[in-house]
């Protein structure tokens, strides 16, 4: 990354040295190099530095939503204080080695084709405006999870884990059990179907939330809310803080709308793992299910609190970091 950095800037420095008016000469890929390993890059740093951010939240929230036995009957903040006494401080991290490993290559994929679907709809379909941030963002977030959906699986049965009981050992276990116990490949893809169908919503109206805020804000407020990007001084960039303010938005509009389905993904990913897995073995049915044995509240939507305490830090710093990338790996 250093070596891309450091090319692009000896080119720009070279040319800043020529006479004004002259014709630059640039290598054919100076402008566009490795753009997108640049991107991917960006996103994901992105990615990893949000979710290392709330991964004790997210590791309740696998606890909630999936019932576990030990702690179905605490709510959000009784839960943060009990896995640390039953299982250590550490506990509050199960599971977050395998979600490094998955939310890199899911945040580096996800941020890098919402850039391409945008510009593809926006050139190539001729869709612009707010509509195709929409459909970019949606479009981007099936791709990554598709791609990176095994490492899911494996990273929430490791974190529905309690010490004493563990079915896995770790990562490398975890996949050789599932492969052989639970229908080879097929088995790293259960709750794929509520996964893409949640994500599409979640992933679209995030997208589609910081980019309209931010592009509102530029338009009508660039001196208060905007700056000029350090890469290229042309292109004006959300301050930091704005950055922050706009990318917890849009991570709380798009959780309220996509929870239920998140609740059923979970619920399909764990499969055995859960002794009433037999229920969850379809979107339709797992969510019919979770409705009539919990309901609402302490169902579809268990665990809703905790996903607004952590989305808002965790969408923030997504956006935030790889707003702050882009221009550390001069994309803009």
């Amino acid at each position: 990354i250093v070596c891309f950095v450091a090319d692009r800037n000896v080119a720009d420095s070279g040319a800043e040295r020529m006479a004004p008016g002259a014709a630059v000469s640039t290598p054919a890929l100076s402008r566009g190099d490795y753009y997108w390993l640049r991107s991917f890059v960006a996103g994901g740093v992105a990615g990893c530095c949000a979710k290392t951010t709330i991964a004790p939240l997210d590791r309740i929230k696998i606890l909630l939503q999936a019932q576990n036995p030990h702690y179905k009957h605490l709510g959000v903040f009784a839960t943060l204080r009990a896995v640390p006494q039953k299982e250590g401080f550490l506990g509050l991290y199960k599971g977050n080695g395998a979600m490094m490993v998955r939310i890199f290559p899911y945040g580096a994929i996800q941020f890098m084709a919402f850039d391409n679907y945008k510009k593809l709809l926006s050139t190539q379909i001729g869709i612009s405006g707010h509509i195709h941030r929409l459909m970019a963002g949606s479009m981007a977030g099936m791709t990554a999870v598709i791609c990176t959906y095994p490492l899911d699986v494996v990273r929430a049965r490791l974190a529905f884990q309690v010490t004493g009981e563990h079915r896995y050992t770790g990562i490398a276990n975890a996949f050789h059990t599932i492969y052989l116990k639970e229908g080879g490949v097929l088995g790293f893809y259960r709750g794929l179907t509520p996964t893409l169908i949640g994500m599409a919503p979640y992933a679209g109206f995030s997208f589609f939330t910081f980019g309209t805020l931010k592009s509102l804000g530029l338009k009508h407020f660039p001196e208060l809310l905007g700056r000029p990007s350090s890469d290229n001084p042309n292109v004006l960039v959300l301050k930091p803080q704005v950055n922050l303010l706009c990318g917890g938005m849009a991570g709380a509009v798009a959780q309220t709308i996509s929870y239920p389905l998140d609740v059923a993904r979970r619920r399909m990913q764990l499969g055995a793992v859960l002794p009433d897995s037999d229920k969850c073995v379809s979107l339709s049915k797992t969510l019919t299910y979770v409705y009539k044995q919990y309901g609402i509240k302490k169902g579809l939507y268990r665990g809703l609190s905790l996903n607004y305490i952590r989305c808002v830090p965790s969408q923030a710093m997504a956006f935030t970091t790889y707003e702050f990338m882009k221009q550390v790996l001069h994309l803009n």
